[in-house]
């Protein structure tokens, strides 16, 4: 059975830093590109970030380039999201996602074999 369970989300103020985790069991985690996504109430679900099996490669939403950052640790089968200088327009529940074969479209959300519960992240102004 293969689970993906986020953690760290909660609620900040603007100007705050949050890292989100997410903890992956029952694949071949280093096999995967993982991805994060994000939806907000009323909008549809959008790429946030995602990194290649290997970690060498990252890629962001340009939107986001220098302000998310994407890691992660194989031996520990864990996928994190640093977030910092949040703003109210990051709101929204946070999902992760793995993909055994992306074929290079790692920004759509449909390439995605597994995906977590989410956990809320809460901006405030």
């Amino acid at each position: 059975q293969v689970q993906l369970v986020e953690s760290g989300g909660g609620l900040v103020q603007a100007g705050d830093s949050l890292r989100l985790s997410c903890e992956a069991s029952g694949l071949t985690f280093s096999r995967y590109t993982m991805g994060w996504f994000r939806q907000a109430p009323g909008k549809e679900r959008e790429f946030v970030a995602a990194i290649s099996w290997s970690g060498i490669s990252t890629y962001f939403a340009n939107s986001l380039k220098g302000r998310f950052f994407i890691s992660r640790d194989n031996a520990k089968n864990t996928v994190f999201l640093q977030m910092n200088s949040l703003k109210p327009e990051d709101t929204a529940a946070y999902y992760c996602a793995a993909a055994f074969r992306d074929n290079g479209n790692y920004m759509n959300s449909r390439v995605y074999d597994y995906w977590g519960q989410g956990t809320q992240v809460t901006v405030s102004s």
